[in-house]
């Protein structure tokens, strides 16, 4: 058998051409910067999966800059582009420059944060990261404690562990257990529910109010029908931006509710956890200084690459229901700080670096300042389709979002009925994406089909967004007009 060829390892040999690689890559992302034409190109799954399925795997191409073009053909030249301001779709956000040094620094270094033997000062950066987040979400000394995540799922995923946890410490068996959370909350509560063997029915939706926030006089009812039941409420769920509204729970009421039931109180803060850094916005989280646990997602409001995640706890004793020890990684003897010990993961990467240098770099009052500015253009966008009659509007956001739909009332001889309207505008999404020059969401409220936008793009105008519906308008008449089963 032939010694492997190790001119491709990271090592002080091979340093010329590990500088080659990365300029050859920044480059090529350069370039493309420099000739892009919206944020996408929209190109369908059939055709872009045909080309990957071409490729033969067990043939090396032996030269980086053949395999960099080939990159390029597969997925860059029709990748989706966060930074352009008509990509107004998911919580994706542009990320900072200083964000990416550290992604460059971590990935070579390939630090693994499970135990200290493997990370020595990354350990201490990242905790260090933690109780900063965790001081700014009101939770005290000398208690708090945290970890970072690869995103808000496992983020609630692990909240919902620790809620898990203590109630069975109290000796409440597992079937009995329920969790309460919002009809309009992300879709990983009741998921994390079922992973943790509880069933999906172990999550139980609570009615939102007028302004989709969640109704706190239904979380009593709900709360009392468990009791009466015989049933025992685990943890409360609020929402800190909600997915499609960007509207926040009434923290403080849900939290006297959670006080009252001796419940564990868990805020779901990935998106709005960057309001913690918002000098003018952060009043919009009072309240969750009261909670158990928190949930902030650094890669949707803090303008981080994917992944940087962190779950907060008021006190870092329920951080053991999470804990498992082994011999051969993290003994219980061991006096070294492991972060394994309180983590779901095991091999993690050294993502709060990324956070580190942006706030060395930037300063937080910088980051807190980009989602001002998202936010004000939401609201802008907002007055200002207010006063369109064939746009349709659901409810101001605290956050970024708005969700509306096209809807002109003398569009055809009669006008549109609803599933007609629905129907329109699930089209002038595809049309928008097929056609690249925008992408927006598309969700569904009581049923209807809407569209939304999701700012989180500091340098988009009123106009940018405004052209935006200008597109939408667009295409609503020309579909509306031409497609004769969605017209009548």
């Amino acid at each position: 058998m032939s010694a492997p060829h190790l001119g491709h390892l990271f090592h002080p040999d091979n340093a010329r051409d590990y500088t080659r690689g990365i300029s050859e890559a920044l480059d090529l992302l350069v370039d493309k910067l420099d000739t892009l034409d919206g944020p996408t190109t929209g190109l369908s799954p059939e055709v872009a999966a045909k080309p990957v399925d071409e490729v033969d795997l067990d043939t090396p191409l032996t030269d980086g800059a053949a395999a960099l073009a080939e990159v390029s053909r597969l997925w860059l030249d029709d990748a989706v582009w966060f930074h352009d301001p008509s990509y107004a779709a998911h919580l994706n956000c542009p990320v900072v420059i200083p964000a990416l040094v550290g992604e460059l620094l971590m990935s070579a270094v390939n630090t693994s944060m499970d135990t200290f033997d493997q990370s020595v000062g990354a350990t201490f950066m990242e905790r260090r990261l933690v109780d900063w987040t965790a001081a700014r979400a009101g939770y005290p000394e000398p208690t708090r404690d945290g970890i970072f995540t690869s995103g808000g799922s496992q983020s609630n995923l692990q909240a919902l562990l620790l809620a898990r946890g203590e109630a069975e410490r109290r000796g409440v068996p597992v079937d009995r257990l329920r969790f309460l959370t919002s009809a309009d909350s992300h879709f990983s509560i009741a998921k994390s529910a079922r992973l943790l063997g509880m069933g999906e029915d172990a999550a139980i939706s609570v009615p939102t109010d007028a302004d989709h926030r969640m109704d706190v006089a239904a979380l009593r009812k709900a709360l009392d029908d468990c009791v009466v039941d015989g049933l025992v409420p685990a943890a409360v769920v609020a929402t800190a931006g909600t997915t499609d509204f960007g509207v926040i729970d009434p923290l403080h009421a849900i939290a006297e509710a959670c006080q009252d039931f001796n419940v564990w109180f868990h805020v779901d803060a990935a998106y709005g956890g960057g309001l913690l850094v918002s000098p003018r916005y952060r009043h919009l989280l009072d309240g969750i200084e009261r909670s158990d646990s928190v949930t902030v997602d650094y890669h949707k409001t803090w303008f981080q690459p994917v992944s940087s995640s962190a779950l907060l706890v008021r006190d870092r004793a329920s951080l053991q229901h999470a804990s498992w020890y082994a011999d051969y990684l993290n003994p219980r003897e061991s006096e070294n700080p492991n972060q394994v010990d309180k983590s779901l993961q095991t091999t993690r990467r050294f993502d709060a670096l990324k956070l580190w240098l942006t706030l060395r770099t930037m300063g937080a009052d910088q980051i807190g300042a980009y989602l001002e500015s998202v936010i004000d253009l939401a609201r802008e966008v907002y007055d200002v389709l207010s006063l369109q009659p064939d746009i349709e509007l659901v409810t101001p956001s605290q956050l970024s979002t708005v969700v509306f739909r096209y809807a002109d009332p003398h569009l055809g001889s009669t006008g549109l009925d609803d599933a007609a309207v629905c129907e329109l505008n699930r089209r002038i999404r595809a049309e928008m994406w097929s056609g690249g020059r925008s992408v927006v969401a598309a969700t569904k409220v009581d049923g209807r089909q809407f569209l939304k936008l999701t700012l989180l793009n500091p340098k988009a105008s009123l106009q940018d967004i405004l052209d935006i519906i200008e597109q939408v308008r667009t295409l609503g008449l020309t579909l509306g007009r031409a497609v004769p089963e969605v017209a009548r």
